[in-house]
């Protein structure tokens, strides 16, 4: 059944209201996971929309229930590197980064309903939209490290442009799963509405857009209005503390190691992020740190270029099938990876 519909069903739902756009992930049944058809159709989308003079507001959002996307499909992916078709994995990077790449440039604004699951690659596809809406329901992570990976899509960037400090380090490294009143308080999205309530605001964005201004930033700021009616969730000084004192300007994964088991404070914070380190990609994680030292501030062409570069590099390491196989396939959450400890990851490349 879910074989037919991937084949009967188009990936991409694209629904015309007057000024608006939606364009719809349309593989619920695997989370809205991208493949490079997908992307080739939202970017075929992208396209027809920034040409058509009546589209004033794109929205993007996934079908089904579960989640906006869940990411890359990952399972598509492992079998290109088992075959050692490296052209065919590299193709994939290449598209999707240039697809996020012009979401974040779109001349005009982009919304996404970040409902349910939403990471990977799907939070690189909110991450260019300029209002990023988050529920109670809403699940956000970057948690490529656990699968041998690292966080991609700009993200290496766009973490420091969005998050508080030290967040970036903690989120890339850890791949800590946030709900939808975290996501918006670190900045991973801008606005939480209730899931009951969507529907409403749905219907709201629909009988604003054919009225926003033709100026980007003043349709952005017309849409925020909309927005602002459901408030923010509350602050967490104490823990924006605790994250900044471990992670921000670290200059070596060894060091927030380190800095987690030493500090008396908090203790069942330090043990469990410790614990979850630990469980990761040794190499995942250094590459990961180097890469946010390395794209902190720079421009997004430059970022994604160096990401494709790293993503050929780490799909070509064992740890990358071997978590795949751990935390997808076999599900044993047992992975070898090789080497065991960071101290031992000698990465001689230039970032």
């Amino acid at each position: 059944m879910a074989a037919r519909q991937e084949t009967t069903e188009p990936l991409i739902l694209v629904e015309r209201h007057s000024g608006i756009w939606e364009l719809v992930l349309n593989r619920p049944r695997v989370l809205n996971t991208l493949n490079l058809a997908m992307i080739r159709r939202l970017q075929q989308a992208l396209d027809a929309a920034r040409a058509d003079p009546g589209c004033r507001l794109l929205l993007l959002r996934g079908a089904g229930e579960r989640g906006f996307c869940a990411g890359g499909d990952l399972k598509a992916l492992a079998d290109a590197v088992r075959e050692k078709a490296w052209d065919r994995a590299a193709r994939f990077f290449q598209e999707e980064y240039a697809l996020d790449l012009d979401l974040h440039r779109f001349p005009k604004p982009v919304a996404a309903l970040a409902a349910g699951i939403t990471m990977g690659g799907g939070l690189g596809l909110a991450a260019g939209a300029d209002l990023v809406v988050a529920t109670e329901e809403t699940r956000l992570a970057m948690p490529e490290t656990g699968i041998g990976f690292f966080p991609d899509v700009g993200a290496t960037a766009w973490l420091h442009r969005k998050c508080p400090p030290g967040y970036p380090e903690y989120l890339a490294l850890t791949g800590q799963e946030l709900g939808g009143a975290e996501g918006v308080r670190v900045g991973l999205a801008t606005h939480l509405v209730p899931a009951a309530q969507v529907p409403q605001l749905l219907e709201q964005l629909r009988e604003a857009a054919p009225d926003l201004p033709p100026a980007k930033g003043d349709a952005v700021a017309w849409l925020r209005e909309i927005l602002a009616r459901y408030g923010l969730p509350k602050t967490r000084p104490e823990l924006d503390a605790w994250v900044a004192r471990h992670f921000a300007g670290q200059a070596a994964v060894a060091e927030i190691l380190d800095s987690l088991s030493r500090c008396p404070e908090h203790r069942r914070w330090d043990t469990e992020v410790l614990a979850r380190l630990q469980a990761r990609s040794p190499t995942a994680l250094v590459l990961t740190l180097a890469l946010l030292r390395r794209n902190q501030g720079r421009p997004l062409e430059e970022v994604l270029a160096a990401e494709a570069w790293a993503a050929r590099f780490m799909i070509a390491q064992p740890d990358y099938l071997e978590g795949i196989r751990a935390r997808l396939l076999d599900r044993d959450q047992q992975p070898r990876w090789q080497p065991a400890s960071v101290e031992e990851v000698r990465l001689d490349l230039e970032i």
